[in-house]
């Protein structure tokens, strides 16, 4: 059934235009950009992720200089994990530049907080094929880490500030969490799983009702099978 609507001369609404207003500008929203485009989705070799679980806010590092003007691109990456007691086993880990070995990607800065002061983005492959990614803002000259995640076939992008964590189930589809700055973290502000994209695989059939599904976010970080978050503790 076609509709048609009839124009009437000195209708206009009064939040509409009027006869020769040009139309305002649509402002472009943000698409998702790689961060480390070697470890996309596309490479078979490409790693993991895991999600987060809520932990108390975050505290500062210890034992690394004062972050002055230069911001976090004048630490050592491997000081600043071998700082943090969770990442640190992968400190010793040489800097690799595709994926396929065991090391640490070199280190990505993006203003992830609005503050003009780009975050510190370090991800490590591991021999085992597990990724982890970690992420270190500095508030008063101190780090802090905003976020821990790791898992398999990782692709990390951004969609504006926020990062999007990208990986594949193990039981079949793929997964996608997207993080976004709390004004303490990184934390979960959607989790995604689209059982119908199987990345190769044949798609699962039966006893699934809907193809895709939705974790809402809560305390507890992202419920999904394939992604798992840990958040650092601390806060600024």
């Amino acid at each position: 059934m076609t509709l048609v609507f009839a124009g009437c001369a000195g209708c206009a609404g009064t939040d509409g235009l009027n006869s020769g207003e040009a139309a305002p500008p649509v402002s472009a929203q943000p698409r998702p950009e790689v961060v480390w485009p070697a470890w996309s989705g596309t490479s078979p070799r490409a790693p993991g992720a895991d999600a987060a679980t809520r932990q108390p806010p975050p505290k500062p590092l210890t034992g690394l200089p004062r972050v002055g003007s230069a911001g976090l691109a004048s630490l050592n990456v491997h000081a600043v994990l071998r700082a943090d007691p969770r990442t640190r086993p992968l400190a010793g880990r040489e800097l690799i530049d595709r994926p396929g070995r065991a090391g640490l990607r070199r280190p990505a800065f993006l203003d992830l907080t609005g503050d003009k002061k780009p975050e510190m983005l370090v991800a490590a492959d591991t021999e085992s094929g597990r990724n982890v990614l970690a992420v270190y803002s500095a508030h008063g000259g101190k780090v802090y880490p905003v976020l821990l995640t790791s898992g398999r076939r990782m692709s990390v992008e951004t969609i504006g500030a926020d990062l999007l964590v990208r990986m594949p189930c193990a039981e079949g589809g793929d997964q996608a969490v997207r993080f976004h700055w709390d004004g303490v973290r990184m934390s979960t502000v959607s989790d995604f799983r689209d059982l119908t994209s199987d990345r190769g695989r044949p798609k699962r059939r039966g006893g699934q009702g809907d193809p895709t599904e939705r974790a809402e976010p809560g305390p507890a970080g992202p419920a999904s099978p394939c992604l798992s978050s840990t958040r650092p503790p601390g806060g600024p």
